[in-house]
């Protein structure tokens, strides 16, 4: 099942390029036993992982059990992660209807309690909850102290806004529509696959890594299992460099990533 992704890695290594590949995990507020099987993932494969954790729910177990795992990088989700959008439509926390003030303090409030909290695991990068956002919050953001933003999905420009690089998450294997079900490894490969082949081919932007989203929180064992195979079919790759945090969103240190 994992082939088809052994394949198209062959493919960049045939032509000598390196498939950067990132890894960040939402809506993290404490230590569990959920997010203690993500962290023992992370050092036994050996890939960094992003947290982006919820900086209003955030408690001093997280703290330690990020202090505990030097593969781990703690990012901003949000503020509460509560959501704001209006009856029909999609959620959101910052939402196009909200004063724009109040968003911009609770963003500042969340920014200097993670970076108090966390000190130097602590990166300014934000990640909306729901991976969306009104369209005039990106500009206010180099304002607010952050260095970064992800969402979801290929990103269209380097800079969601002037100064504001932006990497973004392309493999998600939840199924949120569905019940929150594991989409399957050949799904979750396929959805790999398909935008590396697009990097690869230039039909899309080519130095923008690879993001694999998680979810710990939600994920059944065979969720975990599927991710598992997949940091273990990539993590010594010879064709493949997994990114920190601070790493895929430096443009010099991403597009120039040696491989084995």
């Amino acid at each position: 099942m994992i082939e088809p992704l052994l394949q198209e890695l062959d493919r960049w290594r045939a032509v000598n390029r390196c498939a950067t590949l990132w890894w960040r995990d939402d809506d993290a507020c404490s230590d569990t036993p959920a997010l203690r099987r993500l962290l023992d993932l992370a050092r036994e494969c050996a890939v960094p992982v992003t947290i982006a954790a919820i900086p209003a729910r955030v408690d001093a177990t997280l703290v330690a059990a990020v202090a505990g795992c030097e593969e781990a990088i703690v990012v901003q989700h949000g503020y509460a992660h509560r959501n704001h959008a209006r009856p029909g439509e999609r959620s959101t926390e910052l939402a196009a209807d909200r004063d724009a003030a109040t968003m911009d303090g609770e963003l500042e409030a969340g920014r200097a309690r993670l970076a108090a909290l966390f000190g130097e695991r602590f990166v300014p990068i934000l990640v909306p909850p729901w991976n969306r956002m009104a369209s005039g919050v990106a500009p206010r953001l180099p304002q607010l102290g952050f260095i970064g933003l992800s969402r979801f999905g290929p990103r269209e420009t380097r800079e969601a806004a002037p100064n504001l690089p932006q990497v973004n998450s392309h493999v998600d294997p939840i199924a949120w529509r569905r019940d929150r079900q594991f989409i399957g490894l050949p799904s979750m490969v396929s959805r790999a696959v398909e935008h590396l082949s697009a990097r690869r081919t230039r039909m899309c932007d080519a130095d923008e890594p690879t993001g694999v989203l998680t979810h710990h929180l939600a994920f059944a064992d065979e969720a975990w299992s599927g991710v598992r195979a997949l940091l273990d079919a990539t993590a010594h790759h010879p064709a493949v460099h997994w990114l920190s945090a601070p790493a895929a969103f430096s443009p010099l240190r991403a597009t120039s990533a040696r491989c084995a």
